[in-house]
């Protein structure tokens, strides 16, 4: 791909650009590309805009193809794209829009501490999280389940841990959908899938997951922040995790065998990556089932770490987490897709949203908001890179008009892993950081260098993009001080 997109992009606006239906035959809908022109250059060597074009062929899909600007090449859909098909008109779901890694998210803590008062103990902190905090390829927890147990998890998500003790319900009413998406069915999940998931709740896994603790460096909207009960100079903890090889074994297989309906329908696509059913059909069906099951099961995962995190915590500041203020400010998922009502052209309809490496952005009196943060709009957590700085930002009307109440999830790769590999060497990033005054711990020898700073674009810049086109706003930064990574 080192020749990059050689298509056509229309520039609408500073952060805006079209690929018109002429671009290639049969697409359905234009795509757009929320970016500037610095991001554009690496979006187009990187060819994702292609993957915007493609999706643009999908049945039923409405306005436009979109892309947010941590766009990279991904499975079928960009990582950072955005798809909405109408439901009733025929409109497909597909595995390829939605990810293998089936509700990666992030949730973040605040807490009452200071970095002043964290630094000293950042050392036996970030060593007490990496080994209570099980993390890496093939990481088991010590929350073991039976294949009965396991299927509770995918009915009732987060509230599985919550009724073992492992938070309190307000941790419910800070997360996505209070941590369960209704209809999940485990009869529509393979042997495979449950025995890949029978020992990972309450696991990091590895890749670009990670566990950050943060201090607060910056204050944007003072309003939203004192709503969201962040102060600068003030300790957060940020932990991204998704489903794990739960969700990757369901997507692998409901993927694989879509291909062979595309026919049944009459659909034609120009990737087989996405393979697609219409959400109304059997098939479709089956796949919604079994993504609720691994969705329930990624808040589950990380609804786990966070009682293991407050327990670390705990043992380190020898204070209860209440007392150390570690409340959930909001937990989001990026890889999902749900069904949610827009007005097209002065019509309501009913919309199948997918979101890949994207976050769902809803603003100020939207009902799908819990009441604590309704006045002011949904929290949107965005994470960097282990270098540079994480994001709170908080969902606008304009989004839920423009975007399908979409926008970033974070930085967006810059380099493969084998490129990042090659690139620098292991213990020079970590002096590197260790200069930055951050303390890193990876359970895989490669991983480090493969999630280095350099391999990703600079998520400040991605933020200034969704904030100026106004589809988030800022409400406050974080730098890392302390990195687990798996």
């Amino acid at each position: 791909m080192s020749e990059g997109w050689q298509g056509q992009l229309q520039k609408i606006d500073d952060y805006r650009w079209m690929i018109p239906k002429s671009y290639a035959s049969g697409m359905r809908v234009p795509g757009v590309i929320y970016a500037d022109e610095n991001l554009l250059a690496s979006i187009n060597r990187d060819k994702a805009p292609q993957q915007v074009a493609n999706a643009a062929h999908l049945p039923g899909i409405v306005k436009y193809s979109l892309a947010m600007p941590d766009i990279h090449w991904g499975y079928g859909l960009p990582i950072g794209g955005v798809v909405a098909t109408d439901v009733e008109e025929g409109g497909v779901i597909t595995p390829g829009g939605v990810g293998y890694d089936i509700n990666c998210g992030v949730r973040m803590i605040r807490t009452d501490l200071t970095e002043k008062e964290v630094i000293p103990k950042i050392d036996n902190l970030i060593h007490a999280l990496f080994s209570n905090v099980p993390s890496g390829v093939g990481s088991k927890s010590d929350i073991k389940v039976s294949d009965a147990e396991e299927a509770k998890i995918m009915l009732k998500g987060a509230r599985w841990a919550i009724d073992r003790g492992f938070g309190v319900k307000e941790d419910l009413d800070r997360t996505e959908e209070s941590g369960c998406m209704e209809g999940a069915d485990p009869s529509k999940v393979s042997d495979r899938a449950f025995e890949r998931g029978s020992n990972q709740s309450g696991t990091l896994g590895s890749g670009n997951h990670f566990l950050e603790v943060q201090a607060v460096d910056e204050i944007f909207d003072d309003e939203a922040a004192s709503v969201f009960g962040v102060n600068k100079g003030s300790i957060t903890v940020m932990i991204h995790c998704g489903s794990r090889g739960f969700g990757h074994q369901i997507c692998d297989e409901y993927s694989k065998g879509m291909v062979r309906t595309l026919a049944k329908y009459g659909i034609s696509v120009p990737d087989r990556q996405l393979a697609c059913a219409p959400v109304k059909s059997p098939e479709g069906q089956a796949y919604i089932a079994a993504m609720k099951c691994a969705a329930n099961y990624a808040w589950n995962n990380r609804q786990c770490l966070m009682h293991k995190v407050r327990g670390v915590f705990e043992k380190v500041f020898g204070v209860g987490w209440k007392d150390l203020g570690m409340s959930l400010v909001w937990d989001v998922a990026h890889n999902i897709a749900k069904i949610e009502k827009y007005d097209i052209d002065g019509k309501v309809k009913q919309l199948c949203i997918h979101r890949k490496g994207a976050t769902r952005a809803f603003g100020p009196d939207n009902p799908a908001v819990p009441q604590i943060y309704r006045r002011i709009g949904q929290p949107v957590i965005i994470p960097g890179d282990m270098g540079r700085n994480s994001y709170v930002l908080v969902g606008t009307k304009k989004a839920e008009e423009e975007t399908f109440g979409s926008t970033c999830h974070g930085a967006g790769r810059l380099m493969s892993r084998k490129a990042a590999i090659n690139a620098q060497g292991r213990y020079t990033l970590l002096r590197d950081l260790a200069a930055k005054g951050i303390k890193v711990m990876a359970a895989g020898k490669g991983t480090l260098a493969e999630e280095a700073p350099y391999a990703y674009k600079n998520v400040n810049e991605v933020v200034d993009v969704v904030h100026n086109a106004g589809i988030s706003k800022r409400v406050c930064r974080m730098r890392p001080i302390g990195v687990i990574k798996g």
